[in-house]
């Protein structure tokens, strides 16, 4: 076990999450990754002595599974799951929205509460960091992405009600607005062009890293991260 304890990464894969694990192993982690599909995450498995697990960050049962089995004392829990459901909202399908709205917000709900009761027994005057990656879809709804923008409100309001009532418990919750597209060289369209036009991985981590390090006397409950370009 490492000394800094266990740090569990919901919604694993390239990119971010891919980035998050490699900085949280070097500052010293234990990773637990989560993932529907857990085979594409070998090689950052192999590289950050990461244990994998295939669930979805929806079920409840899988998600108290995965918190009921860790490697050592939680100390990070991190939610990036969402899903986007683009539309007329005259034109939705009920059920389409209603399981993009779970994978985003009941998701949410789900870490946040496994994390809690486990970070609660925690000893130390900082028991935890809890982190949700949002997006600007919680601050201001677009025409055409309602499902997207009523997960990523709730999941905002969860991430507000869960500071206000563990901070002072010694947990520390944050929401960080990510405005912007995030490069990926594995994904179509999302390679950097060496414009900085897109979201560095590297840099999000660092952002995370920083809030999760951060003093209790100071402890930021939402940031936004967006590109230079970003228009807001």
């Amino acid at each position: 076990m490492k000394d800094k304890g266990t740090a569990v990464i919901i919604g694993a894969g390239s990119g971010l999450s891919a980035s998050l694990a490699l900085s949280l192993a070097d500052a010293g982690y234990d990773i637990v990754l989560g993932a529907r599909d857990t085979g594409k995450l070998q090689d950052l498995s192999e590289t950050t002595g990461a244990r994998c697990v295939s669930l979805d960050g929806s079920n409840p049962d899988a998600v108290a599974a995965l918190y009921a089995d860790l490697p050592g004392p939680l100390r990070v829990a991190i939610y990036n799951p969402s899903a986007r459901i683009r539309g007329d909202i005259a034109e939705l399908d009920p059920e389409t929205v209603r399981k993009a709205i779970e994978v985003t917000a009941f998701g949410s709900f789900l870490t946040g509460r496994e994390a809690a009761r486990l970070m609660l027994q925690n000893e130390g005057e900082t028991k935890g960091t809890i982190l949700f990656t949002g997006a600007s879809a919680g601050v201001k709804g677009f025409a055409g992405s309602a499902t997207f923008a009523m997960g990523k409100f709730a999941q905002r309001g969860l991430a507000q009600s869960m500071s206000r009532e563990l901070h002072p418990k010694g947990i520390h919750v944050a929401w960080v607005n990510i405005d912007g597209g995030i490069s990926n060289p594995d994904r179509a369209g999302r390679a950097d062009d060496g414009s900085n036009a897109m979201l560095d991985p590297d840099a999000i981590a660092e952002s995370y890293l920083h809030l999760i390090e951060q003093h209790r006397s100071a402890w930021s409950s939402e940031i936004t991260l967006r590109p230079w370009v970003e228009t807001f």
